[in-house]
């Protein structure tokens, strides 16, 4: 008996795919588009010190904690709609934090813009979802999905630097408009309304948990990367932890669970999961010393830094569009295993960085990107394809949170090993020794300022060469992860 093979997508498919690319770039953008604009906005709005990091921090942390809870409202409501909310909300929020008259207000407009992108990143894997029933093209369209959320970051600063050349701050709130417009106006006719699950209606409870147990494990990861090891940020880990046990407790018995049971019972998506945060963990990880390393080792001003940054964006423009196709060739487990075996590979080059190494330094970010990104293009594949399409939304939710998870522990288990073997392996003369020099390079740039040529050259040399000390600490653990994780992938296989 001949198996009938699910039907292709066709060009209307593809051009909704590209719809969906738009508030996905816009909302992966969002995470650094401040990055240019933070000080001209602590000057007009007058913003304490507390304040500018909560105008920083706030959005990502709504964002990632909202993220399952909007899933399941996907799921009931069906994602176009979330998705047609979601632009109308980013676009108010966007307005209000563009003419923001206050650090509090902005805080506030950056929280709101948060929910509104957390409804917009499942609704748009969920249509994937619909919109691609085979799986090779659907492979094809998570490689594009995949390579979208990652150009974003990296262009946020960028888009931010040109903008502000010629704008005021607001405008890196407003350039969210039009395209959301756009959204609005395409999405009805091209994008599916999918599957929903009328008449049932949220479990509350799960939501908070699931709210609380993100929100308190991310803010802890980052407010340890932050001010160093302290038993608050132990402690809000450990009630986060614990309300996400309590969260998946109460999905396995709840009559109506926000996410199916059998699938937090499935090995592969449980897989899939794991290996998003593995990924996430040493991308973000490694962005983080690489932006620090382009500024403060090499020099560069912060727009000519984020340009340069975008270079290794080229590996993953390389990688993402093949990765599906490699899968069907030669096994989707092989290839993952050997994305993350290259994601390691990229990690061993950074180890050879000197104090003025841009082109090896580029190169061995290019490596992991398009490694790294060969195997979530994967991983997002397995998820989608263990999806009942009732449950795509918090299913694939839930797959962003494991990956809004692996960001927070690179910055903060990398961060926290590279200012480690800062402060183990800086060499200061006795008179800067012990003050902030010793802390980190940015201190010591600091000091430097402040001394005659001769002596600020003997610090900020002696930085550097501490700086690079500690990001080879932090590569080395980071090959260490990701090859660990490609052997157990090889050793219990499940795709």
């Amino acid at each position: 008996m001949l198996e009938l093979s699910a039907p292709r997508a066709g060009r209307r498919e593809w051009v909704a795919l590209s719809v969906l690319a738009l508030p996905l770039l816009l909302v992966s953008m969002d995470v650094s588009i401040l990055y240019f604009a933070a000080p001209e906005i602590s000057k007009d709005l007058d913003a304490s010190p507390t304040q500018q990091l909560w105008i920083f921090d706030v959005y990502g942390f709504v964002l990632a904690s909202l993220l399952i809870t909007m899933g399941g409202v996907a799921d009931r409501i069906g994602p176009r709609r979330l998705l047609l909310i979601g632009a109308v909300a980013f676009s108010a929020t966007s307005l209000a934090a563009a003419y923001a008259e206050s650090a509090a207000q902005l805080i506030a407009a950056r929280a709101l813009l948060g929910v509104a992108g957390a409804t917009l990143m499942p609704a748009t894997l969920s249509t994937i979802r619909t919109l691609f029933l085979d799986e090779r093209q659907r492979g094809k369209a998570i490689g594009v999905w995949t390579g979208v959320i990652t150009a974003g970051v990296g262009l946020g600063p960028v888009l931010s630097g040109i903008l502000l050349a010629h704008f005021w701050w607001g405008s890196v709130f407003l350039v969210n408009i039009p395209a959301m417009l756009l959204l609005l106006a395409v999405g009805p006719v091209l994008l599916p309304r999918g599957t929903t699950r009328p008449g049932e209606g949220l479990d509350l409870v799960s939501a908070a948990l699931s709210l609380v147990a993100v929100l308190a494990t991310v803010y802890g990861i980052k407010a340890w990367a932050l001010h160093g090891t302290d038993i608050r940020w132990i402690l809000c880990i450990g009630v986060g932890l614990g309300l996400a046990v309590a969260f998946v407790r109460r999905q396995l018995r709840h009559p109506r669970p926000m996410i199916d049971p059998a699938l937090l019972r499935n090995r592969a998506y449980r897989t899939a999961l794991a290996g998003n945060t593995v990924c996430s963990f040493a991308l973000i990880g490694n962005a983080v010393f690489m932006t620090g390393y382009l500024q403060l080792v090499l020099g560069y001003s912060p727009l000519d830094a984020a340009l340069w940054s975008l270079v290794p964006t080229v590996g993953v423009a390389c990688a993402a569009p093949f990765a599906a196709a490699l899968g069907q060739r030669f096994g989707r487990i092989r290839v993952a295993a050997a994305g993350l075996v290259g994601g390691a590979a990229g990690f061993i080059v950074l180890l050879a960085v000197g104090t003025d190494s841009l082109l090896l330094t580029l190169v061995g970010a290019g490596v992991l990107a398009a490694g790294l990104v060969t195997a979530l293009s994967l991983f997002g594949e397995l998820v989608l394809g263990a999806l009942d399409p009732m449950q795509a939304g918090a299913g694939s939710a839930l797959s962003e949170a494991a990956s809004e998870l692996g960001g927070a522990l690179g910055i903060a288990i990398l961060g926290t090993i590279g200012a480690a073997g800062y402060k183990a392996s800086i060499a200061l003369p006795p008179p800067y020794a012990g003050g902030p020099a010793s802390e980190s390079l940015s201190g010591a740039a600091g000091v430097a300022a402040h001394l005659p040529a001769a002596a600020s050259e003997t610090v900020i040399e002696a930085a550097r060469v501490a700086y690079v000390h500690g990001l080879h600490l932090a590569a080395l653990v980071g090959t260490c992860v990701l090859l660990a994780s490609a052997t157990a992938l090889l050793r219990r296989p499940t795709f």
